[in-house]
């Protein structure tokens, strides 16, 4: 049986999105694998996301409900930053995930994360971090995506979001900025190397 990767986020300008989707073509590259991306509910009105100029939700990536992730064998989470931490969309949604929690439903399951940032230091690491306390709780297995991509994360030539913890992207105070070549080709590593994880842990 092929092993299940589910890529779930939460864009607002669509950033998130972007990567998801690089995330996706890497982890495809891994025979036996089968990827689907999602995108979580929204929780704000349309007129409030209409003055933020939202992008509008990509139809091509259905909205997932927390059951479905006890389907996945291993879950990449993306999501801009709020203040340093996960958006209020994706905290609802994982604080919708306690009947999974009370049945350890994820348990043992591997997870990754990654996130876009207005700025610079705009939550790069700690956006990551924060979000690791909602896979502790599931006892899911955070995989990071460590140096594994080479030379290029210690390049200093040019701005790039990404860390240890995750591919990343900079969206810009407006959301003007789009993800750069570096951006997108660390996202679609991550899935790569996420999804040969998952393969190898279901084959255990």
């Amino acid at each position: 049986m092929a092993t299940k990767i589910y890529i779930v986020y939460y864009s607002t300008w669509g950033h998130v999105a972007t990567l998801a989707e690089e995330m996706k073509k890497g982890a495809d590259s891994v025979p036996g694998v089968e990827v689907t991306v999602w995108r979580v509910p929204e929780t704000l009105p349309e007129e409030v996301l209409g003055k933020m100029h939202a992008a509008p939700g990509r139809e091509d990536h259905p909205v997932i409900t927390a059951s479905q992730l006890a389907e996945a064998d291993g879950i990449l989470f993306g999501f801009p930053t709020r203040f340093g931490m996960m958006a209020a969309q994706m905290k609802a949604f994982f604080d919708s995930t306690g009947g999974l929690w009370q049945a350890q439903s994820l348990s043992g399951k591997p997870a990754g994360v990654f996130f876009a940032t207005g700025t610079q230091g705009g939550g790069q690491e700690t956006t990551a971090l924060t979000a690791v306390t909602q896979l502790t709780h599931h006892g899911m297995l955070f995989v990071p995506v460590g140096y594994t991509h080479g030379a290029g994360m210690f390049a200093m030539d040019e701005v790039k979001g990404g860390s240890p913890y995750g591919a990343g992207t900079f969206a810009g105070a407006d959301g003007s900025r789009v993800p750069s070549d570096a951006e997108l080709a660390l996202a679609a590593h991550q899935g790569k190397y996420f999804a040969g994880i998952a393969k190898k842990l279901k084959a255990v």
